[in-house]
């Protein structure tokens, strides 16, 4: 009786509209975008499960690397064979890449041939199918004139599941497609072609590549646009593959850059996240496959099943005696009669109907003008929705691609193959309005591969032989860098004499400078202290209060322009004396006459605690007329000029001695203080009978005791203590100025072409030569001479010498630390690149952090004690 009155009430339908008709019928494929932002979402968790080690195994979307580890940037070159296997047919090729003159757009000349494969070798053997590709591939060299005895590189599109160990390796998964081929699955097929390729005799053959068909369609697009980064095929079969971030690659070894990895889409849903939106049509379709709960999103949006799903939708429609008045023909009850070409034709704009009539007169049927309309829009709804689901899968990859660059928005190309999308206008015009529908933030742009898959796969391999010649000259250029223990061991050695010398003699590359600080801190220090410190391009005026081994202290930081820093003295300890001021009358003090502590971060011969002559500036300081003279007058002097306050300046010590001082007031066994900031300088306490150069003397003696105390990277306050010591001084602090080793050229045999022209080019050229491997100051400097260089010789930024990149200093020291410390250090390298405004690809962001991380690495050992 249920059976009757459905009957009824579809007959009592018939007179409607038969678009309205067919829409209610088919109402569970029509997906609203709410829908299918929650495939998306649900294929995104998938992607993710995927990638992770923990859970791959058991998820049905696999993920695979392909080892692919760059996309074309349009230099590439190179002639190569290839070999296209993924169909009823496969292509022999030879792809010349930017090889000759006169060749078309795009760099890329193809001569080619295509080969039939029976029936019987698609389920046959291994070795005859791969007998017969090597046959094959023999008789196009002869065809061609290729001489044989040459050997040829050659790149294979093998368009099945596989797993890639490496680039020239391909565990096959499982077969598709209708193959069924014996005795491969979990086996090499490049072995397997090679071993055909023996017996087939004749041939030298170096397979360099083997990759899918949708990584070949990415990197076809690629070569002629660079934001190509995705690519898809929607044919025969469908998948999709895209640019991931390495660090989210758990089955790859390694965290920097980026890799191709093949989804192999198709299989979403085989664990029944898609049951929900799975009609019976579908379920047909499967139980009827040669793979039944396999493939299940293939099975709803590929070329291969298309056509069944629409003429199982008209079986049923037409047995309910909704279409074709009840009739149904043998024809249309037989699988395969309704293709996918047939539905691409009945949804042409201008002569969809017509043909709708003709497939179906075909089909021996007798359609009604409405049955016509009915069944373009049976047509019109199974292909929407695979366009719908394809979209929905796509926006998850993007959003990801987005995610992981932590990006709002998105400029991106999608390099798309197959039939379906080829052929089928209206298809593809629905899956870009989706697409963009779905991700208004995004620019998406569609880009149809025209060469096909082969070219792809030859411009894999001549990506890969320009990665590898690139990586020998880049690995060249940085081996410059790296110590090997023994010149490190000779650098210590020449430290050593270094610091000898300069205790018995003036005039040494290492002054061995006394500070006439004979005693660290003992923790009893009180007081009030005014500390001043200068050694770069900030001031700092500091109030330290000393109480029960604890310390407070106010500060303010002052800048010192250029034009001060180089131009001449009064103008410099004028600028300071203001500085100073300031401080005072912000805290108060303008009145009192505190003690004063100075850290004068600049070699100063000194023959007391509270005087001290330059010797040299450092750090990018010029200022004139202070060479020679005694620092802490010229202080004074400026003081007394400005006539506002007055100061009793107790202490000049140089910055490594505060440091240690500091340390020391926490750590009593602290004796030596190193600085690694805009300069590089070690101080520690030394026996007094080693110090040659100057008069030793046991009597009592004013002498004085140093408090350094600050924050950890610049150590800047300086506790001056004015007392009698009485106690026996066997002991004091040198400030090696260990900067100046290498001045008399010791060094040459570890310095580099890129360490030479920073010197060149300093205001001190000749000097301070360890300081200019080691300082902050420098080793952004030497990055960017690097960096230079590399773009020069074509190995960075495509060879294009910005007028940024020839700007000195333009590279700053602070972005190595960056670029170091961060955890997304790619990020925040090509962050730092687009503020410089140097554009760069995945590529050029790993050589920056190679050259900058071997630069800032190249001098770890340095002599800190004399024994």
């Amino acid at each position: 009786m249920l059976a009757v009155h459905l009957v009824s009430f579809f007959f009592s339908k018939l007179q409607e509209d038969p678009t309205k008709k067919v829409d209610r019928f088919l109402h569970a494929m029509r997906l609203h975008d709410d829908q299918l932002i929650d495939i998306s979402k649900r294929f995104l968790a998938e992607m993710k499960k995927g990638l992770s080690a923990e859970s791959t195994a058991a998820a049905a979307v696999k993920m695979l690397p392909t080892q692919v580890r760059s996309t074309p940037d349009g230099s590439e070159k190179g002639q190569f064979l290839a070999l296209d296997l993924g169909g009823s047919k496969f292509k022999v090729l030879r792809v010349k890449v930017r090889e000759d003159v006169g060749i078309r757009k795009g760099g890329v000349e193809l001569e080619e041939k295509t080969y039939l494969i029976p029936k019987e070798l698609q389920v046959g053997r291994a070795d005859e199918l791969f007998d017969h590709v090597s046959e094959s591939l023999k008789d196009f060299l002869h065809e061609k004139n290729i001489s044989p005895k040459k050997k040829h590189p050659l790149a294979f599109t093998f368009s099945f599941p596989c797993e890639h160990p490496s680039l020239d390796q391909g565990l096959l998964l499982n077969w598709c497609k209708n193959y069924r081929v014996r005795g491969l699955e979990g086996k090499d097929v490049v072995k397997a072609l090679k071993q055909a390729v023996n017996r087939a005799g004749d041939m030298d053959i170096e397979v360099l590549a083997m990759v899918d068909d949708t990584v070949a369609t990415m990197m076809t697009c690629g070569f002629d646009d660079q934001c190509c980064e995705v690519g898809l095929i929607i044919g025969t079969g469908t998948n999709a593959c895209y640019m991931e971030e390495l660090r989210h690659i758990d089955l790859v070894e390694g965290d920097e850059g980026r890799m191709c990895v093949n989804t192999e889409w198709g299989a979403f849903g085989d664990d029944g996240a898609l049951d929900d939106f799975i009609t019976e049509f579908d379920r047909d379709v499967d139980a009827a496959s040669l793979n039944p709960g396999k493939q299940i999103f293939e099975k709803m949006v590929s070329g291969m099943y298309l056509g069944e799903l629409v003429r199982l939708v008209l079986l049923k429609m037409a047995k309910l005696g909704l279409l074709f008045d009840g009739h149904v023909s043998d024809a249309l009850r037989t699988k395969g009669k309704i293709t996918t070409a047939d539905v691409a034709a009945m949804e042409e704009y201008r002569s969809g109907l017509k043909n709708t009539k003709d497939i179906l007169t075909h089909l021996h049927l007798s359609p009604s003008p409405d049955d016509c309309i009915a069944v373009q829009q049976v047509s019109t709804i199974v292909s929407f929705r695979s366009s719908n689901l394809v979209a929905a899968g796509l926006t998850a990859i993007l959003t990801r691609i987005r995610q992981n660059r932590n990006l709002r928005g998105l400029r991106i190309t999608v390099g798309v193959d197959g039939t379906v999308y080829k052929t089928h206008p209206q298809y593809s015009k629905r899956l870009h309005k989706v697409v963009r529908r779905l991700l208004p933030d995004c620019q998406v742009r569609f880009v149809l591969s025209e060469s096909g898959s082969s070219k792809g796969a030859a411009l894999v391999a001549a990506v890969a032989q320009r990665l590898t010649s690139q990586r020998r000259k880049v690995d060249e250029a940085l081996s410059l860098f790296p110590l090997k223990q023994q010149q490190l061991q000779l650098v210590r050695s020449r430290m050593r004499e270094g610091l000898e010398d300069g205790l018995k003699s003036r005039g040494c590359t290492i002054k061995m400078l006394p500070s006439f600080v004979y005693h660290t801190p003992n923790g009893t220090e009180r007081g009030k202290y005014l500390a001043l410190d200068l050694g770069g391009t900030n001031f700092r005026a500091m109030l330290v209060r000393f109480k029960r081994q604890k310390s407070r202290l106010y500060h303010k930081i002052y800048t010192i322009p250029l034009e001060i820093m180089q131009g001449t003295g009064e103008e410099l300890f004028d600028h300071l004396a203001q500085c100073v001021c300031d401080f005072l009358d912000y805290m108060g003090l303008k009145k009192a006459r505190l003690p004063t502590g100075f850290t004068f971060s600049f070699p100063c011969e000194q023959s007391g605690i509270d005087t001290g002559t330059l010797v040299s500036w450092t750090k990018g300081f010029k200022a004139t007329d202070c060479v020679g003279q005694d620092v802490v007058s010229m202080l004074r002097e400026a003081i007394k000029r400005r006539n506002e306050f007055d100061l009793d300046i107790v202490a000049l010590v140089n910055d490594t001695v505060g440091t240690m001082m500091s340390c020391a007031y926490e750590d009593p066994q602290c004796e030596i203080g190193m600085i690694a900031g805009t300069g590089s300088n070690l101080c520690y306490m030394e026996e007094l009978k080693n110090i040659k150069k100057i008069e030793q003397s046991n009597g009592s003696t004013n002498t004085n005791k140093g408090k350094l105390e600050g924050e950890e990277d610049e150590n800047a306050a300086v506790e001056a203590v004015k007392s009698d010591v009485t106690a026996e001084k066997s002991k004091m602090c040198i400030n090696t100025e260990w900067g100046g080793l290498g001045d008399d050229r010791c060094l040459d045999d570890i310095i580099t072409p890129y360490d030479t022209e920073v010197d060149i080019q300093s205001i001190n050229p000749g000097k301070q030569r360890f300081e200019k491997l080691t300082s902050g100051m420098y080793l952004g400097e030497i990055v960017r001479q690097v960096l230079l260089d590399l773009t020069r010789r074509g190995l960075l930024f495509k060879g294009h010498v910005s007028e940024t990149l020839k700007t000195p200093g333009i590279f700053e020291t602070k972005y190595l630390s960056q670029i170091e410390s961060d955890r997304l250090a790619l990020l925040q390298v090509r962050s730092i690149l687009q503020q410089l405004g140097l554009h760069s690809t995945c590529d050029d962001s790993i050589i920056v952090k190679e050259g900058s991380v071997q630069s800032a690495e190249s001098l770890k050992t340095k002599e800190h004690t004399r024994q």
